[in-house]
């Protein structure tokens, strides 16, 4: 990929984030040079990412440089959303038809270690201490375990694809999560026990179980960090 595209994509995904997360509002007006200087590129990928927004619905042109976010923005971060969720199942089918030995044992000495930690921020939460070390610690775990689970499938264009649709991008959907566990210090505990299952599907090759897992955790996990704090 050239770095142009590089640009481009990383731009796409940045103005995505900033509609997803009403940081820009619906009908809120932006310009290439704006957007540009917003987000320390040239236009050139500025343009090609606003492009891309408009096929998605995301923005409406109403200048050769200017645009609108779109007013109808629920409903296209819905699509982008459901996009997602499902190239998360394939992965997941994927990765069950397809992971080693070594990545299954992988996955759970992830989940041990994130067990540990569970632990030792319960046991902080209780005494009052703080919490954030260990829960920081907790997040890069879990992603440690999604990462993994991506490669069980053994299919570099369908991760990539994956990456490209995420309705937040991992450093928006870290602060999420930190916000809502500052809110409620059990936010996602009532899923920790899908990624167990999820290693089990995949254990057993049982394709149709692990994209059923994947699908379900990942709608439950979107729309709780889509909820209003």
């Amino acid at each position: 990929m050239t770095t142009a595209g590089t640009l481009a994509d990383q731009a796409y995904r940045q103005v995505r984030t900033a509609i997803a997360t009403g940081e820009l509002a619906p009908g809120e007006k932006v310009t290439e040079r704006g957007m540009a200087e917003r987000l320390a590129v040239s236009p050139t990928p500025v343009r090609e990412a606003l492009r891309r927004l408009e096929l998605d619905g995301l923005i409406e042109r109403i200048g050769p440089r200017t645009v609108l976010v779109a007013a109808i923005r629920d409903a296209a971060i819905d699509d982008l959303a459901e996009v997602e969720v499902g190239l998360r199942g394939l992965v997941a089918r994927f990765a069950a038809r397809h992971a080693t030995a070594e990545q299954l044992d992988a996955l759970d000495a992830i989940l041990d270690r994130a067990d540990d930690l569970l632990i030792l921020l319960k046991e902080r939460s209780a005494q009052g201490g703080p919490v954030e070390r260990h829960l920081t610690e907790l997040l890069d775990t879990m992603q440690q375990f999604n990462d993994t689970v991506s490669a069980c499938a053994h299919n570099p264009v369908l991760v990539r694809m994956l990456e490209q649709s995420r309705v937040f991008s991992r450093p928006q959907r870290r602060e999420l999560l930190l916000q809502r566990v500052a809110e409620d210090d059990t936010f996602g505990l009532e899923r920790y026990s899908s990624h167990r299952a999820l290693v089990r599907a995949l254990r057993a090759g049982d394709s149709a179980a692990a994209e059923r897992i994947a699908l379900e955790d990942s709608q439950g996990g979107l729309a709780a960090l889509r909820e209003a704090p």
